[in-house]
């Protein structure tokens, strides 16, 4: 049975709190335009008709966008959807939404619904600033008296300032999404469905954004957010699915699910080769090659992924072909998913640590009395130079960070001691 309430609609159920609920809902696709404009025809027919689309099964050249995708969402809850490109995140936004119809399952949503998937899409680029606020507003659910009330405050958040009578095809693109999100949250909705939009503005935009968001959800709204930045999603939502191919992989705790998502991104789903990354040998060497690259702890014990918040060694072991005087370590992490944002930029030379190295094998450590990292997967490019010549660089170290007993959801672990200090 498929079956889609409206906005504005109620849920049967009990549970006062309960706002979206998706049940084994699926949606297929066909890779074809000329097969999917004949399939369209096909099932408009066979509707008027009064007879059976068979939406269970997949024609030729057919596939699930998503499939068989069950969850609730109650009021002030967040949920993250995380996966790859063509995972099936955007395309179940926009069921719920109301944009899209499911082939088979059921979608009920409960609320006032913000779908903040493409801001500023639904602007029209001959009219106004002004003009578009009250059209997109209108249709998001506002009177144009409550419009006409939350209009100074739309203005001042988007702060598009004085372009604001100004046509839209005028905006650049930045304008036109500070602006749509301006609109979508200031109609206070029960709902929240964000698709990336907080990639969107400057970083102050952005804060603004995320301050917004918390007060909207201390006030009882919900969210459902896709964003393939991982601390973005371990930030906002306590929970999250893991969608690949339409399939549902994983659902639970965020950070679980997060783990696994990158396990797999970095993996292929296959485990990697605990320990430590050998380094072929070199045809031709420059002076120093890298051998070979892990990790141990402050017992000197080669360990398979550092831990959140304990002591940790990264270990370069480096065969040195003729005295250098001055070499310079360097190492760059950054995050495996997300748009691979980095995180740590570190350089012997910046710590005025002179690496004095001799002929045969050694081992330079860079020891942290903390791994400050948060558990998830990291990707670490590793050079050995002197001055500027470069002896030997590895571009991709991928490794993972384990959760500590002193991890927490923020983007960096700090060290710290307590102490309390009698004044008495």
């Amino acid at each position: 049975m498929i079956k889609l309430i409206e906005q504005e609609t109620s849920i049967n159920s009990p549970d006062t709190d309960l706002l979206i609920s998706v049940d084994q809902v699926s949606k297929k696709f066909c890779r074809d335009l000329k097969q999917s404009l004949l399939y369209g025809l096909q099932d408009i027919a066979t509707e008027l008709s009064g007879g059976n689309r068979k939406s269970d099964t997949l024609r030729q050249k057919e596939f699930w966008a998503v499939k068989d995708i069950s969850f609730q969402l109650r009021r002030g809850e967040a949920l993250g959807l995380v996966g790859s490109n063509g995972a099936g995140k955007s395309t179940l936004l926009r069921i719920i939404s109301g944009l899209i119809k499911p082939d088979t399952g059921c979608v009920k949503v409960r609320g006032r619904l913000a779908p903040l998937i493409a801001l500023g899409a639904g602007f029209n680029p001959i009219l106004t600033g002004r003009e578009n606020i009250y059209a997109n507003m209108s249709i998001l659910g506002l009177s144009t008296k409550k419009i006409a009330a939350k209009f100074e405050e739309v203005i001042d958040f988007s702060g598009i300032g004085d372009a604001i009578d100004a046509p839209v095809q005028t905006y650049s693109s930045g304008m036109a999404a500070r602006l749509g999100f301006a609109c979508a949250v200031h109609i206070e909705p029960d709902i929240l469905l964000i698709d990336e939009v907080l990639a969107v503005g400057d970083i102050s935009f952005r804060m603004k954004c995320y301050h917004k968001l918390a007060k909207l959800r201390e006030a009882g709204t919900a969210f459902i957010l896709v964003s393939h930045n991982p601390h973005v999603v371990l930030n906002v939502c306590e929970n999250s699915l893991y969608l690949a191919k339409g399939q549902l992989i994983s659902a639970g705790e965020t950070e679980a699910v997060i783990r696994q998502y990158e396990e797999d991104l970095s993996l292929g789903g296959e485990n990697a080769p605990p320990g430590v990354m050998l380094l072929p040998e070199k045809p031709q060497s420059l002076g120093v090659d890298i051998v070979s690259i892990c990790f141990k702890d402050d017992q000197g014990n080669t360990i398979e992924a550092p831990r959140c918040g304990e002591p940790t060694y990264l270990c370069v072991e480096c065969q040195v072909h003729r005295p250098v005087e001055s070499a310079n370590l360097g190492v760059l992490i950054s995050t495996l998913s997300g748009q691979n944002e980095r995180v740590l930029y570190m350089t012997s030379a910046s710590d005025n640590e002179t690496l004095n190295l001799l002929p045969g094998r050694v081992e330079i450590q860079m020891q942290m009395p903390y791994c400050c990292l948060l558990p998830g997967m990291y990707n670490a490019k590793i050079y050995v130079k002197e001055g500027v010549c470069s002896f030997d660089i590895v571009e991709s170290y991928r490794f993972a960070v384990k959760a500590g007993k002193v991890s927490s959801k923020s983007l960096f672990y700090q060290p710290r001691i307590w102490q309390m200090i009698s004044k008495n």
